[in-house]
């Protein structure tokens, strides 16, 4: 009896299964019907909405602009809502049923990754929910052929989008700042991969659109570089030099696209920990020639880092450590030479590695051969090898 009162049955293999999968699969395209009426109702008024509430922006009246901004996130509620209810009930029946597409399965499935956000990480749940509604629902609507509503609807969805990604980088941005670690099975090392992942998505998504409407962006000419530059990381198997170098584009790229919501405290460390996987590489690499590769890009990293963030930075913690960047950002600077550049920034990337470590050993060798190269350190006629099995000679600075 107990078996038997455990047995589970297949709903297809009862007749009131068969009947109720049956009707499932019939009902399902007239709520497919309803729910495509209402989206596209409940958007038809958002976009209203949102027409007058930016004309509101531009009056002197405050209380019309406060009723103008509370209609049109009271439509804006209404129109997440219906899509959240297409998906539950459209796309969930039919993935039920076996009946769904790819993509709706794909979707069904990152719908739920989102909600289990919920329970944990509800500020990213809030914002990656609207995102992903959102999303979902542009892809839909941009093929309905709609030409002008599509234009119409196009600025608010860039609009909200890109504030929705600035809330989810802000967040990563907190975490790093205020050194906060996730749950048990996540570390800070989850955080920075969030981060770049997050940026790659935007850069994909939604900057080729946001580019439409910025052309009098000041920092246009910068971005489209930028944007450029990414483009040759953006398809195919990246090696870990690649990898870094497109990290590095998109950190780059976050100075002027996430100004607030990556601050500099929050940017500081993401530079630090490219610094550091930079280093590494150049250390753990096997032939000369992928460890000049891996030296050029930290060169590189280096004048990013000096330009983009450190010469702007105003808090320091360690005094001493800002008077001694402040001498080296003097020099630096005025520098026209490239080579004399990259002097500097060896020297002080020498002051900052000790030898704690066998790997900061070995990178201060291969620091020092270079300035040997430059003429600005000479060689004793003793020699030492080092843990790849390289012949150099003992150092001093000239």
């Amino acid at each position: 009896m107990e078996e038997r009162s455990l047995k589970v049955l297949s709903p297809n293999t009862t007749f009131f299964g068969k009947i109720s999968n049956t009707l499932g699969k019939l009902l399902i395209p007239t709520k497919l019907g309803i729910n495509g009426i209402l989206i596209s109702m409940k958007r038809n008024n958002v976009i209203k909405y949102y027409e007058v509430y930016k004309k509101a922006e531009t009056s002197n009246d405050v209380s019309k602009k406060e009723q103008a901004e509370n209609r049109f996130e009271e439509a804006y509620t209404l129109y997440l809502e219906s899509i959240d209810k297409f998906i539950m009930d459209s796309v969930y029946k039919k993935v039920k049923s076996g009946t769904a597409s790819v993509f709706e399965r794909e979707a069904l499935s990152d719908y739920y990754n989102i909600v289990h956000l919920k329970e944990n990480e509800y500020l990213e749940y809030k914002y990656r929910k609207q995102k992903f509604l959102l999303e979902l629902d542009f892809e839909n609507f941009k093929d309905s052929g709609k030409e002008k509503s599509i234009e119409k609807y196009k600025k608010l969805y860039i609009e909200k989008v890109d504030s929705l990604y600035k809330g989810i980088i802000k967040n990563y941005s907190i975490k790093l700042a205020d050194g906060l670690k996730l749950q048990k099975n996540n570390s800070m090392l989850d955080v920075y991969k969030n981060i770049f992942d997050t940026l790659e998505e935007y850069i994909k998504k939604v900057l080729p659109l946001k580019l439409e409407y910025e052309k009098d962006n000041e920092n246009y000419a910068n971005i489209i570089n930028g944007y450029e530059e990414y483009e040759k990381f953006s398809v195919g198997k990246l090696d870990e030099k690649e990898f870094l170098e497109k990290n590095m584009i998109l950190l780059g790229l976050s100075r002027y696209l996430f100004t607030h919501s990556l601050p500099l405290v929050a940017a500081e460390q993401c530079y630090n920990k490219l610094l550091r996987d930079i280093r590494n590489l150049i250390v753990n690499s096997k032939t000369e020639e992928k460890r000049e590769d891996a030296y050029k890009m930290l060169i590189k990293l280096i004048e990013d880092y000096n330009v983009k963030l450190l010469s702007t930075k105003v808090y320091w913690e360690d005094p001493k450590e800002r008077e001694n960047y402040k001498k080296f950002w003097k020099e630096y600077s005025k520098e026209q030479d490239s080579d004399k550049k990259e002097i500097l920034s060896l020297k002080r990337e020498l002051s900052q590695i000790d030898n704690s470590t066998e790997k900061n050993k070995k990178l201060r060798e291969f620091y020092k051969h270079k300035l040997v190269e430059f003429g600005v350190m000479k060689s004793l006629k003793d020699s030492a090898i080092t843990g790849n099995k390289n012949k150099y000679k003992k150092l001093r600075v000239a």
